[in-house]
């Protein structure tokens, strides 16, 4: 195996097939290669790959369909890699559960630099249901510095095993998800703007120089809907996630429920 593990390419075009093959390679990866869907979800079944390429036009079934298949038994890192531009195809991208969305032509060093990324935060496990977890604990000012374990209102998030629970119950989330958990557990309550927010989704690749874009931040208004929805927060009455119209998101308060959403 390489040095950053197994990586696989599933992608009909032939050019680009090969681009990315090469990419990968000089990155460290080994590569293997799958030109439509259903050879694409085999491979990935019996590779077990750290790092998937996905294209979503393919000539049998598109993209979208070959990620949810995909999800159904691997954690692997998923990027889209595609020509398509609107919003629509990035929100079904994100909802069925990629990790990025990367559209064409790319500069391979952006895609060197995003799966980098990703590879030096580990994927979150799903936490041993037996962990003491505190069913209303406030968490402290200042939380995350120097801790592993930040709790609020009966949610625990362990950053160093990279794990999330509520009411000592696990919750799967993907790495965009825990980041992003992890980014306002961390703020304590203050708001976080939506770029910030697609920092700390993206890491070190996104610099404070660095252009921000409509879609960027759309894809944080997605991540931060699918954790409502996996922790099981009313965007009316939120323990976890309030938002702040204009401004960005925040902590819920650790006293009471409420909070615009």
């Amino acid at each position: 195996m390489s040095d950053l593990g197994v990586a696989v390419v599933i992608e009909d075009d032939l050019d680009m097939r090969n681009l990315l093959v090469g990419v990968l390679r000089q990155s460290g990866f080994e590569v293997h290669t799958a030109s439509d869907g259903r050879e694409g979800v085999a491979a990935v079944r019996e590779i077990r790959p750290d790092v998937v390429t996905l294209d979503v036009g393919l000539p049998d079934i598109d993209g979208f369909e070959v990620l949810r298949r995909i999800r159904q038994f691997s954690n692997a890192y998923v990027v889209i890699l595609t020509g398509r531009t609107e919003e629509p195809d990035l929100l079904e991208a994100l909802q069925a559960g990629a990790d990025d969305y990367i559209t064409k032509p790319f500069r391979p060093r952006e895609l060197r630099a995003r799966i980098a990324t990703m590879l030096r935060r580990p994927r979150p496990q799903t936490l041993d249901t037996t962990a003491a977890t505190s069913p209303s604990e406030p968490l402290p000012p200042q939380a995350g510095v120097g801790q592993s374990v930040l709790r609020h209102n009966g949610l625990a998030l362990d950053y160093r095993k990279r794990t999330a629970a509520v009411g000592g119950k696990g919750v799967e989330l993907t790495r965009s998800e825990f980041d992003l958990l992890h980014e306002l557990l961390r703020a304590s309550g203050a708001v976080l703007s939506r770029a910030e927010l697609v920092r700390a989704a993206r890491g070190e690749y996104y610099r404070e120089d660095a252009c921000i874009s409509d879609s960027d931040e759309r894809a944080v208004e997605v991540h931060i809907g699918n954790l409502r929805r996996k922790l099981g927060d009313n965007p009316e009455s939120p323990l976890w996630l309030q938002t702040v119209r204009g401004a960005g998101y925040r902590l819920a308060s650790p006293s009471t429920p409420g909070g615009s959403a």
